[in-house]
């Protein structure tokens, strides 16, 4: 089946594809959030170092101003390349003043217009190409300045702290979108169950093991459950009555077509050419009131769910007839070849097709009559042979037209080929005609098989 076909496949399609968007979205945004609050967090913390920093800061010394460095509490700022530092720069000196920890280095501010006491943050590359966060202000003293007081800090602690918490997320999310896929999983088995049962019901019609659907299902599909019982249940009842009707006609006309034959059997020598006409055209008039008969139950077992005709029990049948028939011929009869096959149609639409075909092979073998069987799919193929004289091939199709029976004096249903032929084809099958490996007519039958349901 494919994906794209299945509706199971659609709603985890689509629940995945959002789960995997609402749980990305939700990832971005936490790492950002948490990103921001660090960043602020260890800002804010430099920031008490810039406030310390300028705090020391005074007028006077040979650069204009000094700071006191013993002052600071930190004891970074005197170890080198410790990853904290400050840095003064005057109006027209970058680098004025710098802490011990800076060694050699100076910080490369990028440049900024800063008003008085305002505080800026940036990010920059520092001693050793370490990454820094540096902020900064403007101080002024009366007479002198603006001096740029800077202080910097080494990203490393913050940037470990970010990808611990980055990789405990995603794990947390993956997780969490493992969980909601077991979810969707469920929630879609769940929500698809009562439609499994509606097609193991609907399953259970079509093989003829129930009339209708049958249990309680979700308010969405109980309309739908009522629909189609109701479309059966009207189906029933339209197909009973035209049956009951084609029955009712059929013996209507069966009554005086008996008793038009009985007149014909006992008219009197002058009447024979009267009497012979008479039988004549009655035979005509019940093979196709049986026709028609044959046609209406085979288009109503097209629109009938659940029809099957098991082949053997009905070819038994036949043959024990058409061998008490046919009993001075001498025939054998081989059916051996026929597995566990069933027809998808009325069992006397069977036994008319059969049996005429069979009757057919009785009346021009010479020894032998054999039937076998096999499925191919949902078709079953028939195949009714003899060791007659057969047909030749130009001649199979003239079989096969109407008006074109082998022998009009058979007795059994009066069916002939023709008839067979254009019954098998309001099934969907066809009779075709071919030579036997017995050596003489070999008719093949195709016709829908029944298939039991596999849910």
């Amino acid at each position: 089946m494919r994906a794209a076909a299945s509706l199971r496949w659609r709603l985890l399609g689509l629940t995945a594809l959002a789960a995997v968007l609402i749980v990305s979205g939700a990832g971005v945004l936490l790492a950002g959030l948490f990103r921001d609050t660090v960043t602020r967090q260890f800002a804010s913390t430099l920031v008490s170092q810039l406030d310390q920093v300028t705090a020391r800061l005074e007028p006077g010394g040979a650069a204009g101003v000094q700071l006191d460095s013993k002052a600071l509490s930190d004891p970074r700022w005197m170890r080198p390349y410790s990853g904290l530092y400050w840095q003064i720069d005057g109006p027209a000196a970058p680098g004025l003043l710098r802490a011990r920890s800076l060694w050699d280095a100076q910080l490369q501010a990028p440049p900024d217009a800063l008003a008085d006491g305002e505080v800026h943050v940036h990010e920059i590359v520092g001693p050793n190409g370490a990454a820094l966060l540096l902020v900064e202000r403007s101080v002024r003293f009366e007479g002198s300045g603006p001096w740029r007081v800077l202080v910097a800090a080494e990203r490393r602690e913050m940037d470990a702290t970010l990808r611990r918490f980055n990789t405990t997320l995603a794990l947390a999310l993956a997780a969490l979108l493992g969980l909601l896929a077991l979810a969707a999983w469920a929630q879609v088995g769940i929500g698809l169950a009562p439609l499994r049962r509606l097609q193991a019901a609907l399953a259970a019609l079509r093989a003829g093991q129930a009339q209708r659907i049958e249990g309680q299902y979700p308010s969405e599909l109980q309309p739908l459950v009522q629909g189609f019982n109701q479309v059966l249940s009207q189906q029933a009842e339209g197909l009973a009555r035209a049956r009951t009707q084609a029955g009712n006609l059929a013996h209507a006309l069966k009554t005086p077509l008996a008793v038009l034959q009985q007149a014909a059997e006992q008219a009197g020598p002058g009447e024979a050419a009267l009497a012979l006409l008479v039988t004549e055209q009655v035979r005509q008039a019940r093979r196709q009131v049986d026709w028609h008969l044959a046609r209406a139950r085979a288009a109503a077992a097209q629109t009938q769910p659940g029809l099957h005709t098991p082949i053997a029990p009905a070819a038994a049948g036949l043959l024990r007839v058409l061998a008490r028939v046919h009993a001075e011929c001498g025939l054998q009869f081989d059916a051996s070849g026929l597995p566990d096959l069933a027809f998808a149609g009325e069992a006397q639409d069977l036994q008319e097709m059969l049996g005429n075909l069979l009757d057919n092979a009785c009346h021009w073998a010479r020894m032998r009559v054999r039937l076998s069987g096999a499925q191919q799919g949902e078709r079953l193929l028939l195949k009714v042979e003899d060791d007659g004289p057969g047909i030749p091939p130009e001649r199979r199709e003239q079989a096969l037209a109407r008006g074109g029976r082998l022998d009009e004096s058979l007795p059994g249903s009066g069916l002939g080929l023709a008839i067979v032929a254009e019954l098998a084809e309001l099934y969907g099958g066809r009779l075709r005609l071919g030579e036997a490996e017995l050596g003489g007519l070999c008719a093949e039958l195709e016709l829908p098989a029944h298939v039991p349901p596999h849910v």
